[in-house]
């Protein structure tokens, strides 16, 4: 009892100090950092954190962090490296700040987990329950939560990829260059695409090869279609007609996702009839099992 209490005085008493490190009248900034924004230059002056506030902690349990959310990913079955994941849907924060959100997420857990062991019982099964499975769930659902993101951006590039590779074959049809040609539909759309296309424009305005950029975007996103894409875009420089091969393309990437869609529908549609032959086989069963267990009696 006593073991639990102090447990849960500590997990307070630090969870108190990061939330008032972040107030003004708490942590007072030194006077060079609070007079650097109006000094001229004084922009570039490296802010210094304090003893025990959030960009303390986060610096502090950053690599033990994303080391043991490594471990645990591959544990669990994810085989697919954090940083992929966050870079293909765009995640503003990178795999240290995910880690380290992730361990205070599962320290919450823990912490909970505690209180209601307190609340429910003293055994060492219940806490163990508690505690670990609280941590566990909580690790697991911000994992997840990135997983899903990234099957749904893969889905939408794949969907979206039939109408931009007809745009893209349309603009090289009336004469622009492929960089043009894609940084207008870059410019101009609101969807996946048009955001890896952002990507792959600023990494050729940092002088890479636009093939190599173009590659850069098919392994990061992950789709056979857009690898099939990027390879027709690479003949820019040998195709005279490549705006034919792209409409080519277009037409076969949109048969291959009509295709799956009917796929789709058919086993949505096979999935139906499950509830309706349950509901049907079950009173079926019920009135088959009345006389049969009746003719047993008999023999008995």
């Amino acid at each position: 009892m006593s073991w639990w209490l102090g447990f849960a005085a500590i997990t307070m008493w630090l969870g108190l100090t990061l939330l008032l490190a972040e107030l003004r009248w708490f942590s007072r900034r030194p006077l060079a950092e609070r007079l650097a924004p109006y000094v001229p230059g004084g922009t570039g002056v490296r802010t210094r954190s304090g003893l025990l506030s959030v960009e303390s902690f986060a610096e502090a349990v950053g690599p033990v962090a994303q080391l043991l959310g490594a471990r645990f990913s591959r544990l669990f079955g994810v085989s697919e490296d954090l940083d992929r994941r966050l870079r293909r849907v765009h995640a503003e924060v990178d795999v240290t700040g995910f880690r380290v959100r992730q361990v205070g997420w599962s320290l919450a857990g823990l912490g909970i987990g505690g209180l209601l062991t307190l609340a429910v019982g003293r055994t060492v099964a219940v806490g163990l329950l508690f505690t670990l499975g609280g941590m566990l769930l909580a690790f697991l659902v911000l994992e997840q939560q990135v997983s899903t993101a990234s099957d749904r951006w893969k889905r939408s590039v794949r969907l979206e990829l039939p109408v931009v590779a007809e745009q893209v074959a349309m603009l090289l049809g009336a004469g622009f260059s492929l960089v043009g040609a894609l940084e207008r539909v870059a410019n101009r759309g609101q969807g996946a695409i048009a955001a890896d296309l952002r990507r792959v424009l600023s990494r050729i305005r940092q002088g890479v090869a636009e093939e190599q950029a173009l590659e850069e975007w098919a392994q990061l996103a992950d789709v056979v279609a857009v690898e099939r894409f990027v390879a027709v875009l690479g003949l820019n420089r040998q195709a005279s007609d490549l705006g034919r091969l792209i409409a080519e393309e277009a037409r076969s990437i949109r048969r291959d996702v009509q295709r799956d869609l009917i796929e789709t529908m058919e086993r949505r549609g096979q999935q139906v009839w499950i509830p309706v032959t349950v509901a049907t086989l079950l009173p079926g069963v019920i009135f088959i099992a009345i006389p049969f267990t009746t003719a047993l009696e008999g023999f008995l």
